[in-house]
């Protein structure tokens, strides 16, 4: 087990490459691929921290960009967007997402 972010994001890196496509439809618009953000997510995760903390941790480690290969940092709401495609259950912090939306019946 590491203590280390950056360890944590070259892992998460390396296994969203061997998973997952680099964009989620042909018409993304390329800024950021899965894999990036997979493994800012997973940061995210490790260090225990909401979406907008880990902007700020990205904005002030150099290394840690470098590392996922980062020409800017992701806005805050393109992790929150990226974390519920990925995990197909929806944005796992409040802090994301407005109030909650009524679910629409067939009838």
């Amino acid at each position: 087990m590491t203590k280390s972010p950056r360890a944590v994001a070259q892992e998460a890196l390396r296994l969203a490459r061997e998973a997952l496509p680099a964009y989620s439809s042909k018409y993304s618009r390329k800024e950021f691929t899965q894999h990036q953000l997979f493994a800012i997510l997973a940061v995210k995760t490790f260090l225990k921290t909401d979406y907008r903390s880990v902007v700020a941790v990205l904005d002030d480690f150099a290394e840690l960009r470098t590392d996922l290969g980062l020409k800017k940092v992701p806005d805050h709401s393109t992790l929150c967007y990226a974390e519920a495609r990925l995990l197909k259950g929806g944005p796992t912090s409040p802090s994301c997402s407005g109030p909650p939306r009524a679910h629409r019946t067939a009838g």
